[in-house]
């Protein structure tokens, strides 16, 4: 053996003070010099209750006897754990990583210390290796068992069964029952025994790993996840408990949580006596006080929790370990103390870097041995994700296996280890990629303005306050900076605030999986000619569409059937006419699939060649179709059955409001009632591209001809009707966001352009949300309502109206003065192309409504009148802008259901979209495998991505039944990365809205043109002549 070559340690890179000691994760080197002299020895009891004796020197600082327990472990990500105890007072307390040991822990030999998870994160897919997930699991259930961890009856039973699973591997009812006969997981287990066993059934195949991610997913969820409640009371003398996470500090009354104070909101902490202070940042919007004051049981009690708080700032939203103050010349005032350790965002760089071999390890109370599968090479970055993760299309970029085998580590009642021996051959092994990103599945819409203060507060550093009087932690101005790579899940966060669809979780900067050049030579083992890749095109949208249909067949069946609110003649109207088109697709895809195989030579090779192609699967499936189109025709007309029945049934609206509110339902309800009619668009645009494609003279050009001949029958057919139900659809979907109009939908009407203009008036432009139809243009703000709709404040008949830029009148950049025959207002656009488009759709409707019979009465029954004077507008304008501050800072948060809509993504990114825009959309609706990568981050994550609705959604894969996240396009550039943003790949394509960047990287050539092809046409809508000869092309 040859001498270790010293190298600049990430430690070291990142800055980190030599005297605080080596972190856990410095890979290859001994611990720092610890002072000699006697040595004492200390009992840590693990997470899966065995104990263990460690001998270390008696003034060895804290750090010394965690980095050993860690270093024994092979623990990478330690930082993650600490040492609690109890003191001489028998208050439980965290050990002192600065302090000598023995200056904590009187009587060492009459303490036993713990082993346990300090810092939680906010989604455990931020562990990147196994063993770290098992101990958190551990934990878990020790929390369960200490009723720490409460939660209902039926996520109880779910959790102990992914316990169970781990523990005795596939179900068996009579070892189950044997087995929680021995173990008890719960007070009070005997009443669940019997839902514990149902869930554990459904587990069958599922590997330890893969249990303990699935039970951190769902204990992640639960309210008292994580959380150590600490006695208190507040100025009233209430009794409350307060409690400290990643977002913040949180107050419970018993074990519900009654508020919480986000760190952005913090200004300062400190305690004075047993006092403890909260100093929030000053908000007019606010019913809080200042400073809140809470009364804790002594001055120790407040000085535990207080010093827990600065170690979860710390930990959670600080760059790197917070610098040691200067010691004070004479005397000192307050604690010294300080958060010491790597914060999250440089554990999660340090795992990112690191390259580590496979370690074992053995799972105490599992029947199943389970080794820690840890890449050594780059071209496995996915290899401890649990399979539920994983599972993706035919292409899959970059996976890993978890090697076979296991080996046991000795055990005993207690293990003496000596902290001199956890030298280098005992240092922790270092995984190469993290685990994929993965965040909460409710994900919840925010403001504009929450997004860009997010954005800020991720970039700014803790700023030192000037000493004061008492013992406190001084926060900046953001709150302390949160690490873009951390950034923790709005839906996450303490505050009350709902975020946005324009923050989606998934799109934060997160650690995730990298995709290295093994999967290039991956990739090219795929056949390269464009036709393969229009059929996998087929695959790919033919499984969005599936499930599409199963949101009617399935879940929207399933809960009609729960209520008796939907007529039988509707029922059978929907369901009868869905339920064909679903079987008949699931067995086009199975074929569409099994070509693909054998065109990719995974099976039958030898006679491969004839296989290459896809029109005459297409040609028999669409021939088959036809006899489907009685169903096809019905669609239309449940669309309109289902409007008139809500409309005349409270409980059934009321059913349909609720479902449009789960996750599955991921669009308005009345979309995927017109899908079929859609997916005929789709089928013709592939046949064509394949015509194209192909010379005369190939095999395949005759079968894709007669299939285009086909299918474009069929659309023609249905052309009429598509054209209806789509402005019939919009017309029904805008209603339910706007307040005061009753008689929107009436015969006649066509919806034209929605969009944000601002309209001038005695207090200067004011953001206002415009209608346009062939008949009328309202304008609206968001009003005073529980569900985000806007308030029609005015209309203006489009009969005898006129247009005219008035730029040089006003003095407002692209301003408009619409002259109505009753009134007459201002607005200004926010970019000369937006004006343009307005310009251009008004004048069409002008015309369209003076070729019509003339002015008829007023419109909306229930809307203001038009004919105020300008006072009296002025001061309507005014009232308005006062309801649009309160719901922002109110009534907004309480209801996300609303905010994803895509009037809300126009009002938020100051735009607007034509009904030709939506039609356009319709056509160019996408699915498939991506990477995506951040614009700081080194890793590329691989995701199920659907195009739709002018915004993509993000799944784990194809087979999910909800998206994760999502991503409104509307606003976004479309580029291609410059040389200067080192992006060395192939097909990578970049999206950006002012700070938020994107890259997004493709299979091939053919699959990168038609993702910046769908992609361009939500980002930039092209004029109204050249979109409409366009669809007139297309005979739709």
């Amino acid at each position: 053996m040859g001498e270790i070559e010293q190298r600049p340690t990430p430690g070291s890179r990142l800055g980190a003070p030599e005297n605080s000691g080596i972190s856990t994760l410095e890979h290859g080197q001994k611990p720092p010099p610890t002072p000699s002299g006697k040595l004492m020895s200390i009992k840590i009891q693990m997470l899966d209750d065995t104990q263990e004796a460690f001998e270390v020197p008696q003034r060895a600082p804290g750090k010394v006897l965690l980095d050993a327990v860690c270093n024994h472990l092979n623990l990478v990500e330690g930082d993650y754990f600490g040492l609690e105890f109890p003191d001489h007072k028998k208050i439980t307390v965290w050990l002192d990583l600065l302090k000598p040991i023995v200056k904590q822990i009187r009587r060492p030999k009459h303490v036993v210390v713990k082993f346990v998870v300090k810092f939680f994160p906010p989604d455990h897919t931020q562990l990147q290796e196994e063993l770290t997930r098992y101990l958190f699991a551990l934990q878990v259930k020790q929390d369960l068992a200490q009723g720490r961890l409460t939660c209902n009856d039926t996520s109880a039973a779910l959790l102990i069964s992914h316990i169970v699973q781990s523990e005795i591997g596939d179900f068996d009812e009579a070892s189950d029952r044997e087995h929680l006969a021995k173990n008890k997981y719960i007070p009070q287990q005997d009443a669940l025994e019997d839902k514990i066993v149902e869930f554990h059934h459904n587990h069958i195949g599922q590997t330890p790993a893969e249990s303990d991610f699935q039970l951190l997913e769902i204990a992640r969820r639960l309210e008292m996840y994580g959380i150590r409640l600490h006695p208190a009371k507040d100025r009233e003398g209430t009794k409350i408990n307060l409690a400290v996470a990643n977002t913040g500090i949180l107050v419970f009354q018993g074990f519900t949580k009654i508020n919480a104070f986000n760190w952005a909101k913090v200004r300062k902490l400190s305690f004075k006596r047993k006092r403890f202070l909260i100093k929030l940042r000053p908000d007019s919007n606010s019913s809080y006080q200042d400073t809140l004051e809470f009364l804790m049981a002594s001055r120790d009690f407040c000085k535990s929790f207080w010093k827990i708080c600065v170690e979860h700032h710390a930990f959670f939203r600080l760059f790197e370990e917070p610098k040691p103050k200067p010691k004070p010349v004479l005397f000192s005032r307050g604690s010294s103390f300080r958060f010491s350790g790597r914060t999250q965002k440089q554990v999660l760089d340090y795992v990112k870097e690191g390259g580590h071999k496979k370690v074992q390890f053995e799972r105490k109370h599992s029947k199943i041995h389970s080794i820690r599968s840890l890449a050594m090479q780059p071209a496995e970055p996915n290899s401890e994700v649990p399979k539920q993760a994983q599972q993706s299309a035919s292409l899959t970029l970059g996976e890993g296996a978890d090697s076979p085998g296991g080996q046991s580590c000795p055990q005993g009642k207690e293990l003496k280890v000596s902290a001199e021996e956890c030298g280098p051959h005992q240092s922790p092994a270092l995984q190469k990629s993290p685990v994929g990103n993965k965040k909460a599945d409710g994900a919840v819409k925010a403001t504009m303005e929450e997004e860009e203060e997010v954005v800020k507060d991720r970039t700014q550093q803790s700023k030192p306050q000037p000493p004061q009087p008492s013992t406190e932690l001084s926060i900046n101005s953001q709150g302390g900076a949160v690490p873009t790579s951390v950034i923790l899940s709005p839906n996450l966060s303490p505050d009350t605030k709902q975020a946005s669809p324009l923050v989606s979780p998934l799109l934060n900067d997160q650690p995730c999986p990298r995709t290295d050049d093994e999967d290039e030579g991956r990739r090219k083992r795929f056949p390269t000619d464009k036709a393969y890749f229009i059929a996998k095109e087929v695959s790919t949208t033919e499984r969005t569409y599936l499930k599409d249909l199963e949101v009617i067949t399935s879940w929207f069946q399933s809960a009609v059937s729960k209520e008796d609110s939907m007529p039988e003649t509707l029922k059978s109207l929907i369901f009868l006419n869905f339920e064909p088109l679903h079987k008949f697709h699931t067995n086009f895809l199975k074929e569409i699939e099994q070509r693909l195989a054998l065109w990719e030579g995974r099976s039958n090779a030898h006679i491969r060649m004839d296989y290459q192609r896809i029109g005459d699967v297409m040609l028999k499936n669409i021939q088959a179709m036809k006899q489907l189109a009685a169903h096809l025709w019905k669609h239309g007309e449940a669309l309109e059955a289902l409007e008139t029945s809500i409309r005349g049934s409270r409980r059934l609206e009321n059913l349909c409001r609720d479902f449009e509110l789960q996750k599955v339902c991921y669009l308005p309800l009345n979309t995927f009632l017109l899908r079929p009619l859609h997916r005929l668009m789709h089928y013709k645009q592939v046949l064509e591209r394949l015509c194209k494609h192909h010379p005369p003279s190939h095999s395949d050009f005759r079968d894709c001809r007669a299939a285009l001949a086909e299918i474009t029958e069929m659309v023609a057919q249905l052309h009429g009707t598509m054209i209806k139900m789509e402005n019939f659809q919009k017309l029904h979907e805008l209603k339910k966001d706007l307040i005061g109009i009753d008689n929107l939908v009436i015969p006649g009407r066509e919806f034209i352009r929605l969009g944000s203009l601002s309209k001038l008036s005695g207090k200067g432009l004011q953001q206002r949300m415009f209608f346009l139809f062939n008949d009328v243009l309202l304008y609206t703000s968001r009003g005073l309502t529980a569900s985000n709709q806007f308030k029609v404040h005015g209309q203006l008949p489009l009969y005898g109206m006129t247009i005219e830029k008035s730029e040089d009148e006003w003095g407002v950049p692209h301003c408009l003065t619409l002259r109505g025959q009753r009134q007459s207002i201002i607005v200004a656009a926010s970019s000369r192309s937006e004006m343009d488009k307005w310009v251009e759709d008004i004048q069409m409707a002008i015309d369209l409504a003076e070729k019509s019979s003339g002015p008829t009465p007023e419109f909306l029954a229930s809307s203001p009148p038009d004919n105020k004077s300008p006072d009296e507008a002025a001061v309507a304008d005014q009232e308005s802008e006062d309801d649009l501050s309160a719901s922002r800072t109110s009534l907004e948060r309480q209801a996300p259901h609303r905010g994803n809509t895509m009037v809300h993504v126009c009002w938020h990114r100051n735009t607007s979209v034509s009904m030709v825009d939506f039609s356009v959309a319709v056509e160019n609706q996408l699915s498939g495998n991506l990477l995506r990568k951040f614009k700081n981050s080194n890793g590329w994550q691989k995701l199920w991505v659907v195009f739709t609705n002018f915004c993509l959604f993000f799944y784990k894969s194809h087979q999910d039944n909800h998206p994760l996240a999502s991503l409104p396009l509307l606003g976004y550039s479309l580029t291609i990365p410059s040389e200067s943003e080192e992006i060395h790949k192939d097909y990578v394509f970049k999206l950006h809205f002012k700070s938020h960047v994107y890259y997004f990287r493709a299979e091939s050539e053919y699959t990168f043109e038609r993702w910046m092809d769908v992609i361009r046409s939500a980002t930039s809508s092209a004029s109204r002549a050249h979109v409409l000869s366009h669809k007139e092309s297309h005979v739709y």
